[in-house]
């Protein structure tokens, strides 16, 4: 019993910490971190985050390699979507699209490089990381005098990636949200229950009766509070479901597809996976391919968020996703990691952002935290996975 309790605590270490350091920021900001329009920033502020982390996650999977260029390639990719919407007067249904088809090209480049090149990523990577910072901050230098482009009138556009869905007035109990909460509370108590009887049925190795509904029942209780927070702040944010989606899609992916699981067989054996017949350059191919499409998918959010394109966009979030994804669980050596594990990871990364701004703690402290943050991670994961080699 008391080893069960032991590798539940083990298994939900990151989760257990996520809950704690809500509670400690909340009783530091006095409460401002458990209001209704904290609820709302938390997911606004930090959808970068999770899609990203998400993309991230891929390229994690295969080997422990990164996205250096992610943070750049989104401070360039907005600037062109400023220049072609504001200066070129393009509309925003045309720059999405040549946005998404320079993604897709840049993505396909770099997926080459590394690929079938055979250059480290992390040097690709770095290439872009400094080159399209630059490259940026010149398109706006060229069509700015201060640097940055707004996005103030591009009404479609700002709907679409940084609006709200049932919108109603900040206070007023947004009805809307709640069904929508009480909807996704029965999916995940159904997807709970099944999961563990279709495990059972197969003779795997399932959770106890009462893990499963203490799981749900916690679940559940997150699910409306969360809804009933927005409720109050005006509705549900296009980034939620935006994040919502990405995320389910991945998980879906990585879970339930024959090429999701060759991410995982590549990480923790390339050699093997390629000698059983499948192409591993492909795969890693696919990785920045999607990496690339994911920043642009950011982009949009995150120019839509500030109302402007401007070439401080995307400073270090090529970090914060490196730190989601390792916080999260998924290994940095590769093979292993879960979506779920992931946004638990963005989530903290989220907190901790968010809580430290309303302290006022200044931003080079901030940092000093997350490193911290993302060094205790990495020592939890070796001294882990040590023991149970051990064992």
């Amino acid at each position: 019993m008391a080893s069960k309790t032991v590798n539940v605590l083990k298994k939900n270490a990151m989760l257990i910490v996520l809950v704690l350091v809500y509670i400690f920021f909340t009783i530091m900001t006095g409460g401002s971190m458990f209001q209704a329009m904290n609820f709302n920033a938390l997911i606004t502020q930090n959808a970068y985050v999770f899609i990203l982390a998400t993309g991230m996650l891929m390229c994690m999977l295969t080997g422990g390699n990164i996205d250096l260029s992610c943070g750049s390639f989104v401070c360039f990719l907005g600037a062109v979507g400023g220049v072609l919407m504001t200066v070129k007067q393009f509309g925003a249904g045309v720059s999405i699209g040549i946005m998404l088809l320079i993604g897709v090209i840049y993505g396909c480049v770099l997926g080459f490089l590394i690929a079938y090149v055979n250059i480290p990523p992390w040097i690709a990577t770095l290439a872009g990381y400094l080159a399209f910072r630059g490259l940026g901050t010149a398109i706006l230098s060229a069509n700015s005098t201060t640097g940055s482009i707004s996005l103030s009138n591009e009404e479609t556009y700002l709907a679409l990636f940084s609006g709200k869905l049932f919108s109603t007035p900040v206070g007023q109990l947004n009805l809307i949200c709640l069904i929508v909460g009480i909807v996704a509370s029965v999916l995940l108590v159904v997807l709970v229950f099944s999961t563990r009887a279709r495990k059972l049925k197969k003779g795997y190795e399932a959770d106890s009766l009462m893990a499963v509904i203490l799981k749900s029942v916690l679940g559940v209780a997150a699910i409306m509070l969360f809804a009933y927070k927005l409720a109050l702040s005006g509705g549900i944010p296009t980034v939620l479901v935006w994040v919502v989606a990405i995320v389910l899609l991945y998980s879906f992916i990585t879970s339930k597809t024959t090429t999701g699981r060759y991410f995982y067989t590549i990480g923790d054996n390339a050699e093997a996976t390629r000698l059983s017949g499948i192409d591993t350059r492909k795969i890693m191919f696919l990785a920045y391919l999607n990496m690339a499409v994911l920043t642009a998918v950011t982009t949009f959010i995150v120019s839509a968020r500030f109302q402007a394109a401007n070439s401080t966009a995307g400073t270090y979030f090529e970090m914060d996703a490196i730190a989601a994804c390792v916080v999260g669980g998924v290994s940095a050596y590769g093979g292993s990691g879960k979506i779920t594990g992931m946004v638990v990871g963005a989530t903290l990364i989220g907190v901790i952002n968010l809580g430290m701004s309303l302290m006022g703690v200044n931003a080079d402290w901030q940092k000093i935290v997350k490193g911290l943050v993302l060094l205790g991670a990495v020592v939890f994961d070796i001294l882990a996975a040590k023991k149970s080699t051990t064992k």
